[in-house]
């Protein structure tokens, strides 16, 4: 008896839980940023401005990466592009946290961490989740989207827990090393094609 991977079907709904989570561990880059910014810039010896400039290319790089990645996943499938985002956010967070200047940290954030990393898991997952349901597409991709939102209220305080146990360099690299493990783990579950 074959598993059927129809629309809307439980396939379908299984599929969804594995992106919700994508979405959720690829978003963390977005969020943890702010957390981290009062260490970097007391580390770094900068002004507040400037220490926003990681976030600020972090958001460029999620931008223009969100449209290649999405033509990638047209091309080749997610499955492909969720593991160049594990890799971009494994990756760019253990670099980061290795960082020795602001320059570098920032220039990590806008590469890896939103052009190669957070961009994989967005645009690309909301695309895919969609060719998954008729029904209730709708809904499906709200609850993809919302792992977005559920990265903003998951990582920060996990995040800032870490950086007053261990610094914000360890939390950088632990959060490295979990997305670089994860991600590809659940990235396997995306091998299927969507229906029709």
């Amino acid at each position: 008896m074959t598993p059927d991977l129809g629309a809307d079907s439980r396939q379908a709904w299984w599929r969804l839980a594995t992106v919700l989570a994508l979405m959720t561990i690829g978003s963390s880059a977005m969020y943890v940023v702010s957390v981290v910014l009062p260490a970097v810039q007391a580390e770094f010896g900068v002004a507040r401005a400037d220490a926003s400039l990681p976030y600020t290319l972090l958001m460029i790089g999620f931008g223009a990466g969100g449209i290649a990645m999405g033509r990638l996943a047209d091309r080749h499938g997610v499955m492909g592009v969720v593991m160049v985002g594990a890799c971009g956010l494994g990756a760019g967070f253990v670099l980061a946290g290795l960082s020795g200047s602001l320059t570098v940290f920032a220039l990590i954030h806008g590469v890896f961490l939103g052009a190669l990393g957070a961009s994989a898991t967005f645009a690309p997952l909301v695309a895919d989740t969609s060719l998954w349901f008729v029904r209730r597409r709708g809904v499906a991709v709200a609850i993809c989207a919302s792992g977005n939102y559920l990265a903003g209220a998951l990582w920060p305080p996990i995040v800032q827990r870490v950086s007053e146990v261990f610094g914000w360099r360890s939390a950088y690299i632990a959060l490295g090393v979990f997305c670089a493990i994860t991600m590809p783990l659940l990235a396997l579950r995306l091998r299927a094609r969507p229906p029709g």
